[in-house]
């Protein structure tokens, strides 16, 4: 049976509530995050702010050149969460097969929905306004047969949209599409692929595969999956996460790594507690740097035994940063990262015998 899935997405969702909740901020550039004299970064902005190319991750002092005019407003998770949770509750009304992805965006399988004859179009456009109704706030909606083309298809008509992608209309949609727009590949190996000679879908999914798995290792196959539209991931309601971390920018750039030793242990000490608190250990460390020109790079160790202490972490770290320029070059933000997560045996566990990743 052709599996029935909407993918909601809420348009420009906490830069939307807080135009919501503050009238004067209506038909106004609102960006959400920290202000640009606080090396702050765009957690989301409105519709209006995107016009001058501002989007979400961007330094704050950046967007404020591009926007000079924006309205910088401080998040307030606890109210994005209590909207969260009313969305939920629209989705769960129609079906438990509800994957949250963020507070923002969830996929539902409706596939043995007898609502609305059944039609996961009219459910969708139903979802839409009740969301609207309830919440004062649209919502972009995709509908197809798996989670990669619902995802694609909520993005195609933004904002407050409904697009449709059927096994009959997919090729031709795909043949096209630039391979950057599939999920998970990222600007890096989105020039890794044009080097390649590939950029649309079509010659994604046309390329050699022992290629593509020499350059990408194991994603190769899938980005060549996806770019024929092959998805047979279900709804997962139980979605694990599949990394837990935390991050930090600096007031002001750091050099030295005594100095940046100190700023990452409580930073161990936080994804620690997450860790701890979901019954969860990892066996790949990766250490986020961003360089003062705001070059990113990552440095990641696994490791034999999985790894939940704060303690464990930390004594990564120095080897971690000796394969970064720190000591030599400023650095405005670090973080860490545990992935490749399981259940740990009884107690904190430490890291041994390392391996590369």
């Amino acid at each position: 049976m052709t599996r029935k899935i909407i993918h909601v997405d809420m348009d420009a969702f906490y830069a939307s509530v807080e135009q919501r909740d503050n009238p004067a901020l209506q038909n106004r550039p609102v960006i959400v995050g920290g202000g640009a004299d606080q090396r702050g970064v765009v957690a989301a902005a409105s519709y209006e702010a995107r016009q001058f190319g501002v989007h979400s991750a961007m330094p704050s002092s950046r967007a404020q050149r591009l926007c000079p005019d924006a309205v910088f407003v401080r998040p307030r998770f606890e109210v994005y969460r209590a909207v969260s949770q009313q969305i939920r509750a629209i989705f769960q009304s129609y079906t438990w097969l509800v994957e949250p992805l963020s507070l923002d965006e969830a996929y539902l399988d409706v596939s043995d929905v007898r609502q609305l004859q059944g039609s996961a179009t009219r459910i969708a456009r139903e979802i839409k306004h009740r969301i609207l109704e309830k919440t004062s706030l649209t919502a972009s909606a995709g509908v197809s047969y798996n989670k990669l083309l619902a995802k694609l298809a909520s993005d195609m008509d933004k904002p407050n949209g409904l697009t449709v992608i059927t096994p009959e209309t997919a090729p031709d949609l795909l043949h096209d599409l630039p391979a950057k727009r599939l999920p998970g590949i990222g600007p890096a190996t989105a020039r890794k692929l044009q080097a390649l000679n590939i950029h649309t879908c079509a010659q994604l999914a046309g390329h050699p595969l022992a290629e593509l798995t020499h350059n990408f290792g194991r994603m190769g196959l899938r980005f060549q999956q996806m770019a024929g539209g092959y998805d047979e991931r279900a709804v997962s309601p139980r979605r694990e996460p599949q990394s837990i971390g935390a991050e930090t920018t600096f007031v002001s750039d750091i050099m030295a790594v005594p100095d940046l030793l100190q700023k990452l242990a409580p930073l161990a000490d936080k994804v620690a507690q997450r860790l701890q608190q979901r019954r969860l250990a990892g066996r790949t460390i990766t250490l986020k740097i961003k360089y003062a020109n705001f070059e990113l790079v990552t440095r990641s160790r696994g490791v034999d035994a999985p790894v939940d202490s704060s303690a464990a972490l930390q004594s990564l770290l120095p080897e971690l940063l000796a394969r970064t320029h720190a000591g030599t070059r400023a650095i405005r933000l670090v973080g860490i990262t545990v992935s490749r997560l399981e259940q740990p045996q009884q107690g904190s566990v430490q890291a041994r015998l390392f391996t590369d990743t």
